[in-house]
């Protein structure tokens, strides 16, 4: 296998959110379930699971469902992030399976927060 060069890395980059975007852009709503290994011990996996269930249950199919590493409360895990198109991204933590009733309910079907669960409300990204 030939070395990378950072020009390489840059064409997997834009390939890689080309393919995010896109998927994205078909969905009105991404939940992404918080697993790095703080989450896992947690219990992520389980909510993971009630949230492929619910949705699955429902027949919602315009919601995408991710994954990413610790997202920085390890205290506060199992956490997940909640982005509905048009608006700002929504970090609820300390989840049990009932907790994703209710953000399910509430927040992706009717669109209401569930500030109870709230940590943390918009962005810190920067592009």
């Amino acid at each position: 296998m030939k070395k990378l060069k950072v020009g390489d890395l840059k064409k997997i980059r834009d390939k890689v959110q080309k393919t995010t975007n896109l998927r994205k852009s078909q969905s009105r709503a991404v939940i992404t379930v918080h697993m790095g290994t703080c989450g896992i011990a947690a219990g992520s996996r389980q909510i993971l699971t009630r949230i492929m269930a619910i949705l699955e249950k429902k027949k919602i199919d315009d919601v995408l469902v991710t994954t990413s590493g610790c997202a920085g409360f390890c205290s506060r895990e199992p956490m997940i992030t909640v982005e509905v198109k048009g608006e700002p991204p929504v970090k609820y933590g300390d989840l049990t399976e009932q907790r994703i009733d209710k953000i399910i309910s509430q927040h992706i079907i009717q669109g209401n927060l569930v500030k109870e669960f709230v940590l943390a409300l918009g962005s810190e990204r920067t592009y």
